[in-house]
């Protein structure tokens, strides 16, 4: 039964209540600039070796200094007091930092600062390499973004630009959140340019006994900014069976748009929406009553040679039992889980050696087995992709640690989802030859019997193959296929009979 475009689906995948979900438009720079054509990873020997620059690192501290209170005209002109200050005063040009410590880039994670109220400053002189891997940066754009645990404000060459009501850029953008600032239009190699960021420990009226540490910080470089434009789409119901699941009065909403693709939405128990844009290398964030957001810059690469990637970013995404974000990495070509203090585990990276292709989707057991799909889409030249290590696509699964093969027999795993006993495993294919979903049944070791054909759409007209598949309580598998979103009907004990 097809209800609407695959491409327009989002929400679609979440639940049975089959949402569609485009997304809220991101924020400007987002729109404006998306998959840079080059970056540097400022957090690697390698990124700031390029740059020519040296992390050279200071605490901050507030002091007591003279002061006056406001006067007639508004401004401090009137009667002297007592009030604070923040030293030194790092930002400013010519600061002399010499007898600064300085940082190893790869340590930039480490925690500094005093704890509760605290301050510190990150200084780095960068220089406009010649290339960029096989990127000229001549006459780029070059945007700086920075994630600071907890806040961060950034200085230009001296100066910090701000406007009255700006949130984010130099200014705070929120809790750990990315501040993304244009650094320098129409560059030239040699040319050099001064950063200076101030780490902030908050929130400030309830400070944390932690620390501060910096998760990311890249300089990207983008050859011309382009507006996405928001195309806008309608759900047709082509088949009346489809009223028995969802209501005939039900409505589409657009929450968002303005994304250069998404992917792998899923709901938090905290009752937000995350979801990729491969394309541009990001997750969002969606709640009810609140703006788009950046959860993860970067969400899926950093490499040099960004710019030869279509989806370098990160794809499915998925929680485990204990509320972990679990992400299909395209461009690391891995799985990963980020932990609740922010730290990246690797879940699986390898299969007897060689590197995972580019993860596609994922799902948990709820004995914590993680299956997942590899096939080669994330990668530049997908199947012919010289980088490609392994002769198969394959679906996996990690389980105490060790990444097993269940099946090598598709040529484009993608979507998959487990039956409500958990029994079955069903897994589509994005082969425009072969348009099947299949069905494995699962073993409690994780292993799995030989796939059968449980439902084929090979004959469909379109381009389309198949995509993210879920299965709501009642055991209906729904399907993103051949021009539209289709339910091939109830699955439990359909698939070996």
């Amino acid at each position: 039964m097809m209800t609407t475009s695959v491409r327009a689906m989002l929400a679609a995948l979440t639940a049975a209540a089959m949402t569609q979900f485009a997304a809220a438009q991101p924020v400007a720079l987002r729109t404006t600039y998306g998959k840079p054509d080059g970056l540097i990873d400022l957090r690697t020997a390698e990124g700031v070796e390029l740059v020519r620059g040296q992390w050279r690192y200071s605490d901050a501290k507030i002091v007591e200094v003279d002061g006056r209170g406001p006067g007639p005209d508004r401004q401090p002109s009137g009667t002297p007091l007592r009030t604070h200050d923040l030293t030194p005063k790092a930002g400013v040009a010519d600061f002399d930092d010499s007898g600064w410590e300085v940082l190893d880039p790869t340590t930039l994670d480490r925690r500094r600062s005093t704890g509760k109220l605290c301050f510190n400053w990150y200084r780095i002189r960068i220089t406009i390499p010649q290339k960029i891997g096989a990127f000229d940066p001549s006459g780029a754009t070059v945007v700086f973004e920075v994630v600071v645990d907890d806040y961060a404000e950034i200085w230009i060459n001296g100066a910090q630009p701000k406007a009255l009501g700006q949130s984010g850029g130099a200014v705070i953008r929120g809790f750990n959140a990315p501040n993304r600032v244009v650094i320098a239009r129409a560059v030239k190699p040699g040319q050099q340019i001064q950063l200076a960021i101030l780490g902030i420990n908050g929130p400030l009226s309830d400070p944390p006994a932690n620390f501060i540490w910096v998760k990311s910080a890249t300089l990207d470089f983008y050859k011309a900014s382009t507006l996405k434009a928001d195309a806008g789409w309608a759900v047709a119901r082509k088949d009346p069976a489809i009223d028995a699941i969802v209501p005939s009065d039900f409505r589409v909403e657009k929450l968002a748009s303005g994304f250069g693709f998404t992917e792998g939405p899923v709901w938090s128990r905290d009752g937000y929406l995350l979801f990729s844009d491969p394309n541009n290398n990001t997750i969002y964030r969606w709640a009810p009553d609140e703006e788009i957001s950046v959860f993860r810059p970067k969400s899926g690469y950093t490499g040099m040679n960004i710019g030869e990637y279509g989806q370098p970013g990160s794809n499915g995404l998925t929680f485990d039992g204990a509320g972990r974000l679990t992400i299909c990495e395209h461009g690391n070509r891995r799985v990963t889980r980020l932990e609740k203090n922010g730290v990246i585990t690797v879940l699986a990276d390898r299969f007897e050696g060689k590197r995972l292709n580019s993860p596609n989707d994922l799902v948990y057991r709820s004995d914590g087995t993680l299956y997942f799909t590899d096939p080669p889409f994330g990668l530049p030249k997908f199947f012919d992709d010289p980088r490609k290590e392994l002769p198969f696509s394959g679906v996996f699964c990690v389980r105490d640690g060790s990444v097993r093969l269940v099946s090598k027999e598709l040529s484009g795993p993608n979507g998959l989802a487990f039956s409500p006993d958990e029994k079955f495993l069903y897994v589509g294919n994005w082969d425009e030859k072969k348009k099947v979903v299949m069905c494995y049944q699962v073993l409690p070791d994780g292993a799995s019997t030989a796939g059968t054909v449980f439902f084929d759409m090979t004959a469909a007209p379109g381009e389309d193959a198949i995509d993210g598949i879920k299965v709501d309580r009642r055991g209906n598998l729904y399907v993103s296929g051949p021009g539209g979103t289709i339910s091939p009907g109830a699955t439990t004990g359909e698939c070996f009979t």
